[in-house]
């Protein structure tokens, strides 16, 4: 019995839409990276990127647990000293809401070139309309 490994060209990609109208950040993000990474097909390869491409829409009206919009801080470092920048999750969410769901499925990948392969497979949108129509996506529920 010999191991399976998907090859490139035998990779057929679907295209799903996900709603974020009022569902929580963190449990749709795991599910999204888990699409991107293609671990819900049986032919899953962790060195091949087997995954499909994602539509999130509606992404200012992501739900958080908690007082995770008063208490949730993002960070980022400029690389000198006293450069770090702390934005309030609800500031964030108020000016980017797209940027909001890209780090949280971004920090769920892999962190080398496969992961940034797999994150370019994903497009956010802050309200309903999209522009990938024409791929005939399928309504994801999660």
């Amino acid at each position: 019995m010999s191991t399976y490994m998907a090859k490139p060209q035998d990779i057929n990609r679907e295209w799903y839409v996900v709603d974020m109208d009022g569902k929580t950040l963190g449990r749709v993000a795991t599910e999204i990276a888990k699409i991107l990474q293609g671990k819900n097909k049986p032919m899953y390869t962790p060195h091949i990127d087997t995954g499909d491409y994602v539509i999130v829409v509606n992404a200012d009206k992501v739900h958080l647990t908690g007082k995770k919009l008063e208490q949730k801080m993002y960070h980022k470092h400029s690389r000198y000293p006293g450069g770090l920048k702390s934005t309030p999750y609800s500031e964030l969410l108020a000016k980017e809401p797209e940027k909001v769901i890209e780090l949280a499925v971004k920090r769920m990948l892999p962190k080398n070139k496969l992961g940034r392969q797999m994150f370019k497979k994903l497009k956010v949108y802050a309200g309903a309309e999209h522009p990938h129509q024409a791929q005939e996506p399928k309504e994801l529920e999660l």
